[in-house]
């Protein structure tokens, strides 16, 4: 079994290896690690490039811009507006295909225009195990995976990029905000700004990992198990509450379960 140092040296010989490429980068962990890792190994044949659209909350957008500005990386942004997507916003079960084979057809024009052999993607060997439609998009249209053929794990790249010193080697996982409504219940922009405002708010209060699931007039809050006595003393109930309701929820409950990846998916049928 390759050791984590082994990991990263076959991730820059492998983009190395690829020529130049286009980065998606989103700001999150995996996509800041490996434009990170791009950038130092081929300099300016790396760029950056992100989408905007509703379901990315302008503070991403923010940082997003802010890294690639700071370490002198060449930075596009891309128009990428899921909701006029057909069928995008009926919320079907491949939902992310629909948004990943726009977004990364649009990404590959871009990279084609500007002379870059490859677009690479951040997802990692955890994002394996659970229901991803997105993946397939990935694959149908060629696109890299670096730090899946490195065979790096998410915590392995916290590891790697609290050495190289990146502010995000302890960011939250994040995932686009439509992954918020359960499967068929219909997507709108209204609806993404109550989700991004509900987060915002316990973001601002300190909650570190968080998701506000959309269920009509019930907002079902998912926070790490340790920050549970946190979020339930009542001056934060109270704030809590009082703002969800000014955002549009009626109701307002807490996931007793917890934080955790692709609870949506928990009501699919599996064979």
């Amino acid at each position: 079994m390759k050791s984590i140092q082994g990991k990263y040296t076959g991730l820059q010989e492998y983009l190395k290896s690829l020529g130049s490429v286009a980065v998606a980068f989103s700001g999150g962990v995996d996509s800041t690690f490996l434009l990170k890792a791009a950038h130092d190994v081929l300099g300016n044949r790396a760029i950056a490039m992100t989408a905007r659209s509703c379901s990315f909350p302008e503070r991403e957008l923010r940082e997003a811009v802010a890294f690639a500005k700071d370490n002198g990386i060449v930075h596009k942004i891309v128009d990428s507006e899921e909701l006029d997507i057909e069928g995008f916003s009926e919320n079907p079960v491949n939902r992310c295909y629909l948004c990943k084979h726009e977004l990364f057809s649009k990404m590959k024009d871009i990279a084609k225009e500007n002379g870059l052999q490859e677009v690479v993607e951040g997802s990692n060997m955890d994002d394996l195990g659970d229901y991803r439609p997105g993946l397939a998009a990935i694959e149908e249209l060629g696109i890299k995976s670096p730090l899946r053929h490195a065979g790096l794990t998410k915590d392995e790249i916290r590891r790697l990029s609290k050495e190289l010193g990146l502010p995000t080697w302890e960011k939250q996982s994040f995932a686009c905000l439509s992954s918020r409504f359960p499967y068929g219940q219909s997507i709108t922009a209204e609806k993404l700004k109550m989700v991004d405002e509900a987060e915002q708010l316990l973001l601002d209060m300190g909650f570190r990992q968080i998701r506000v699931r959309h269920h009509g007039t019930l907002a079902r809050i998912e926070i790490d198990e340790d920050q549970f006595p946190e979020i339930m003393e009542k001056k934060n109930r109270d704030q809590i509450y009082t703002r969800f309701k000014e955002i549009g929820f009626i109701y307002v409950s807490l996931d007793l379960g917890g934080y955790r990846t692709g609870s949506m998916n928990e009501t699919l049928k599996t064979d």
